[in-house]
């Protein structure tokens, strides 16, 4: 029985061996399709992902920025070719890079510590390919580098593009210029296509037409091996470069308008046609040169670019104190409003009292009409005429004109809406009512009123071409216009009394034979205790006017006829009488 017992015993030892060794097999295989499952199907797409990323480089291209050009095709920014210096980790070990960038700060001269931050900054951004360290380099450090290329494996200099403004200050304040991102920005706007290595417009068209002048960035996908190799290309998408923009800028008369503002110290000139509102020239003074920040400011160049002067601000679209040029304004109020006829005239002093207080006049002119208050600027005869129509119908003609809101030019954002300061200003803002006071010094523009010199233009503008107010504008588009419906009698009154200001009244300087028949208001404004702003704003033909001028000097001094109505006068000597004989506003046609 015992050894039946002990026959069994193998024999069911050695039958579940073939079991277990199946079992484990299995296990085994099942292990494998769970892995192989896991890796294939539950992560597949993840890591191929992975293994592409590994396998595939994408080496950037960036795109050409459009160009700005005046009217006739002049180039007012444009781009320059330049070197940069790139580092690609793929092409040598990661432990050589202190040792290649050691290197590189001293064949270079460039810090070590800065080559160290842009590699670091850019990394994330370059796909861990290309990190650009460096530039624009000079001839000098290209050369450098060249003539040590083979010892330093994994750098490279390669041709970059930088902003160009050939035309140095001209036009700086509306041209804007471009800087490079930084890492805020990038974090906000790399899912619109931007790159850290990108540069963005900040100011003035360059920034309010980004979209249209950036371009869009392409590139290579390159297969690399192990090793970082490249072993063929696998595709090719070429950078797509931003369109051009056309401005309605003259060239000729912008340089006009930057010469005639070389008289004074802070100030701004506007020229526009009258008929479309396009801007043929503006300029501010003081200026900065914005091919500065091709390659970012020196600290000498950063600290003058924010000394107080502010060369950097507008003033074209900046408030100001409008003086006499309000009493356009007040004239229409006076009119507009059926307290006065064109015919009506009030007497004039030398000092004018009302409720105690006396304010002065820079003569007496006896009894007299709007035209001839124009032509003198009589103060007396508009403190009068302010008292009868009263600050409501003040401020309802200045807004009327537009003043106290943007223009719709494309800077909007640079842009100030000016103040009217009427009585819900005052008692709002300073707490205190309205009096008459108010109402005097504001009907000659020197009371809580300030006006922005483009603003003013478009005034000037709307007396000019019969009634309408006009879009002023930079970018060469036809725009709409607003009638305005003023009474053809205002119309006539405002024409010959902007005509007297020159031919008998204060622009006597503008009463030139040489120039075609201009038209226009002086204003000196008070700004204790600084120097007084003078202002001149006109246009001419008279009859037909194609231009439109408007000059302001900040705390210049003098009086608008002798500082800003010379302005005006260069200006007009350089539109009508141009050196090559050719009328410089060929291709704007004045609307109908």
């Amino acid at each position: 029985m015992a050894q039946i017992g002990y026959g069994v015993s193998r024999q069911t030892g050695v039958g579940r061996q073939p079991g277990l060794l199946m079992a484990l097999v299995l296990l085994f295989v099942l292990a494998i399709v769970g892995r192989l499952a896991w890796l294939q199907l539950l992560h597949g797409p993840e890591h191929k992902a992975m293994a592409d990323d590994n396998r595939i480089r994408l080496i950037p291209r960036d795109p050409v920025r459009g160009r700005l050009l005046d009217h006739k095709g002049q180039v007012l920014a444009t781009n320059q070719l330049t070197y940069r210096l790139y580092y690609q980790p793929r092409l040598t070990q990661e432990r050589r890079w202190p040792a290649l960038r050691d290197q590189l700060a001293r064949l270079l001269g460039i810090p070590a510590g800065q080559l160290e931050q842009q590699r670091r900054l850019h990394k994330a951004d370059s796909d861990g390919f290309r990190v650009p360290l460096s530039g624009p380099l000079t001839p000098l450090q290209v050369l450098r580098f060249r003539e040590q290329a083979a010892a330093l494996p994994g750098a490279e200099v390669a041709i970059d593009v930088l902003r160009s403004y050939p035309a140095g200050t001209l036009a700086a304040h509306v041209i804007g210029y471009t800087s490079s991102l930084t890492e805020e920005e990038y974090a906000r706007l790399k899912d619109k296509g931007y790159r850290l290595s990108d540069r963005i417009g900040r100011s003035g068209l360059e920034k309010s037409y980004e979209s249209h002048l950036r371009g869009e960035w392409g590139g290579q996908q390159l297969e690399v091996n192990a090793a970082g190799r490249v072993q063929r290309v696998l595709g090719d998408k070429p950078a797509r470069p931003g369109r051009d923009l056309r401005l309605t800028i003259d060239l000729d008369l912008q340089r006009a308008a930057e010469r005639a503002l070389d008289t004074v110290a802070k100030g701004a000139i506007v020229a526009l046609n009258p008929q479309t509102g396009a801007i043929l020239a503006i300029a501010s003074r003081p200026t900065f040169n914005p091919n500065v920040f091709a390659d970012g400011p020196t600290t000498a160049q950063w600290n003058e670019l924010n000394r107080p002067e502010a060369p950097m601000l507008n003033r074209a679209f900046q408030g100001f104190p409008p003086a006499s040029t309000f009493k356009i304004v007040s004239t229409i109020a006076g009119l507009e409003s059926g307290k006065f006829s064109p015919d009506s005239t009030l007497p004039t002093m030398a000092s004018f009292c009302y409720n105690g207080q006396c304010y002065g006049d820079h003569g007496a002119y006896g009894w007299i009409g709007f035209q001839k208050a124009l032509a003198v600027s009589s103060n007396s005869f508009y403190y009068q005429m302010g008292l009868k129509v009263g600050p409501d119908e003040l401020f309802k003609a200045a807004r009327r004109m537009g003043y106290g809101s943007h223009t719709g030019v494309e800077i909007r954002d640079e842009e100030s809406p000016g103040l009217l300061g009427d009585q819900t200003w005052k008692l709002r803002v300073l707490g205190e009512p309205w009096n008459s006071v108010d109402t005097i010094t504001s009907s000659i523009g020197q009371g809580a009123v300030t006006v922005t010199p483009i603003q003013m233009a478009r005034l000037y503008a709307a007396v000019a071409n019969g009634g309408w107010l006009v879009t002023p504008h930079l970018v060469d588009q036809p725009l709409p216009r607003r009638w305005l419906g003023l009474k053809p009698t205002t119309l006539r009154v405002l024409r010959q009394g902007l005509r007297m200001v020159v031919t008998e009244g204060t622009a006597a300087i503008l009463n030139d034979p040489t120039l075609p028949p201009v038209a226009g208001k002086t204003g000196t404004g008070e700004d204790p205790p600084r120097p007084d702003h003078a202002w001149f704003g006109g246009y001419a033909p008279a009859e037909q006017p194609t231009l439109v001028i408007v000059a302001f000097g900040e705390n210049s001094g003098g009086y608008g006829g002798t500082v800003a109505a010379p302005m005006v006068k260069i200006m007009m000597e350089a539109w009508f009488h141009p050196a090559n004989g050719d009328r410089p506003d060929a291709g704007i046609k004045p609307r109908p």
